[in-house]
């Protein structure tokens, strides 16, 4: 197995440097009086040297140690051989041209099989040897298999949910649009078909939100084992089971791939409903959730990715509707019909013009001292019908239909003029500035500098202490008006954050050319930092976590930064966020969305 650079190898040049000047009276590692040889044999990097022919001459205890073989076992070997050179054509006459003379240094990665039964990683570098005329060359390997058992592990935490250790919504998209290609699904012998599962836990968060995180960390752990276990089950004499997935939040994806029909699926859905209805013992505490579940099944020719999961989702909104606690099929007459999305976005524009909507705020607290140093704007809808509705089951809404452009300025103007009032009633205490979340729709429909500078000039509230969030997707690759109107905005003094840092596909040389002032690292990050066992003592964290968010951290000081962490939710976190030079922090354990007067009481007092 071939692969690419790791780097050079300098101390190779040197030793064969110093091999060449020795003359090689004697084969290295054989009893040569040379300083040079004894260097060589000392190395602790392993290294032979090559004759003209391929055959190794001479290597030294380090070589000998890392392939298992013994010293004198070498001399006269192919040293092709010894490192599976010739098992990749490219590989092979590249080795060839450094011999002849023709090239000036192979590199590449192999897989070695190591005579006690375990494999290692290795980097291979083969260079001629120093002289006047086209000699031997000198071949090192350097075992980089700690190197490649890192990048693996961090592959898998970049694909993987770190509370249930299921594959996340990146991996399960992957598998999804993977399962969707015309090669996968036009081979004999398959049925060209998908189906999905998609659901979500009823009464979570009352659950959550009464017992706090941890509780529901552990629920949602148990809910995942169940439901592993019940796409084992069905997978059962298939060669490609069911793949489970948390796609965030207490939301679920089973997707079955090569799916046989909806008859299938159904079974799918009702082993799951049946696994759940099982209380949960979790620590002594019983819980018990159910679950709705939207079940899609179609032909994979013609569908999307994104077709595939809107169906899934209008579905898992049929089954709550329908009573929870059941599984419901899609039906393409009643998506006609019976569209409470449609039917949310029909009613936002009249919401805004008869003030069905309220803002919270969020304090975002110093880390240096505990002092409320800013708040977040959180939107809330008063619906007549549906009760108090979150941002998220009303914002993609608002940007599909451009309505997110007169509730975005109605958002602005009223965080502006609290803060600006929050000021005025506490003219004592430093300002704080308050973070506005911004839709890059917002951006494109509308004139956001203008009307930020309006606002700003009827409130009176200085620039600085006004702060738009958008998020990374949002901003990463962006160009033309956008960055333009971002940079007209940081020079007119606002602040400019990227929210949810760390989801997406980072640019980070393009983050360097942004007019932003701050990144708010995204929850998932966090979160990863502290885990309580069920007796309530610590459980080390996986130090991978904070390699992560310390060198995004020491990359936003870098670049003239802060750092916000969301979601901070214990004192462990906030003593570890605090200790690698994290900023400003966010969450549950300074205050959850509060009132304008809640924050007033804030204001002077340690959080």
């Amino acid at each position: 197995m071939s692969g690419t650079s790791e780097g050079p190898t300098p101390a190779a040049g040197l030793i064969g440097a110093a091999v060449t000047e020795s003359n090689l009276q004697s084969s290295p590692g054989t009893g040569s009086s040379s300083p040079y040889s004894s260097a060589f044999s000392a190395a602790p990097l392993a290294m032979a040297v090559v004759d003209r022919e391929g055959l190794v001459t001479g290597a030294n205890a380090s070589f000998t140690d890392l392939l298992g073989t013994a010293p004198g076992e070498l001399a006269g070997s192919v040293a092709a051989d010894l490192v599976d050179l010739a098992s990749d054509a490219r590989a092979w006459h590249a080795y060839r041209e450094v011999l002849r003379g023709r090239q000036a240094q192979l590199r590449c990665t192999r897989r070695l099989k190591h005579p006690d039964g375990h494999s290692l990683w290795v980097q291979v570098t083969v260079a001629p040897l120093p002289g006047e005329e086209p000699g031997g060359v000198l071949l090192s390997v350097a075992d980089i298999s700690d190197h490649r058992e890192l990048q693996a592990r961090l592959r898998h935490l970049e694909m993987h949910d770190p509370v249930t250790r299921l594959p996340n919504r990146t991996l399960f998209f992957e598998r999804l649009s993977s399962a969707l290609e015309v090669e996968s699904y036009d081979e004999s012998g398959t049925t060209g078909r998908i189906g999905l599962c998609y659901l979500d836990l009823d009464g979570f968060m009352a659950i959550n939100d009464t017992l706090g995180h941890r509780v529901g960390d552990k629920l949602l752990g148990a809910v995942a084992e169940r439901l592993t276990r019940c796409a084992e089950e069905a997978g059962h004499a298939r060669s490609i089971p069911p793949l489970v997935a948390r796609l965030g939040g207490d939301e679920f994806a089973l997707l079955v791939e090569d799916s046989t029909g909806t008859e299938q699926l159904a079974d799918l859905a009702e082993s799951v409903l049946e696994a759940l209805r099982a209380p949960f013992d979790l620590g002594g505490r019983r819980l018990s959730v159910s679950a709705s579940i939207g079940v899609v099944e179609r032909q994979a020719a013609g569908t999307t990715p994104t077709a595939l999961m809107a169906a899934a989702d209008t579905t898992l909104y049929w089954a709550k509707a329908d009573g929870k606690d059941r599984w419901t099929l899609f039906d393409p007459e009643r998506n006609a019909h019976l569209m409470t999305r449609q039917a949310l976005a029909s009613t936002l524009r009249p919401a805004i013009e008869r003030g069905e909507f309220a803002l919270e705020y969020q304090p975002l607290v110093s880390m240096e001292d505990g002092r409320l140093r800013g708040v977040e704007a959180l939107v809330r809808w008063n619906h007549p019908q549906f009760g108090v509705l979150a941002p998220n089951r009303f914002i993609g809404l608002a940007e599909e239909d451009g309505s997110i452009v007169p509730l975005g300025r109605w958002i602005l103007e009223t965080a502006c003029r609290q803060a600006q009032a929050w000021q005025l009633a506490h003219p004592d205490e430093p300002p704080i500035f308050v973070s506005v979340n911004v839709a890059v729709r917002q951006v494109w429909d509308s004139d956001l500098v203008a009307d930020v500078a309006r606002i700003l000039d009827e409130t009176g509230l200085a620039p600085h202490l006004l702060q738009l969030e958008l998020t990374e997707s949002a901003v990463m690759g962006s160009a033309g008006r956008p960055i333009q109107d971002l940079q007209a905005l940081s020079d007119m003094g606002v602040r400019i954050a990227i929210d949810d840092f760390g989801t997406g596909y980072s640019n980070l040389a393009y983050l360097s050319r942004l007019p932003v002032s701050v990144l708010k690292l995204d929850g998932s990050f966090v979160r990863g930092f502290q885990y309580e066992s069920d007796n309530n003592a610590a459980v080390p964290p996986n130090p991978a976590d904070e390699v992560v968010v310390e060198a995004m951290i020491d990359l936003a000081h870098r670049l003239g930064l802060t750092v916000t962490a969301e979601c901070v939710e214990t004192l462990a976190q906030a003593s570890r966020l605090r200790r690698i030079g994290c900023d400003t922090g966010q969450g549950w354990l300074y205050s959850r969305p509060v009132s304008p007067d809640r924050i007033s009481e804030l204001l002077g007092v340690r959080v």
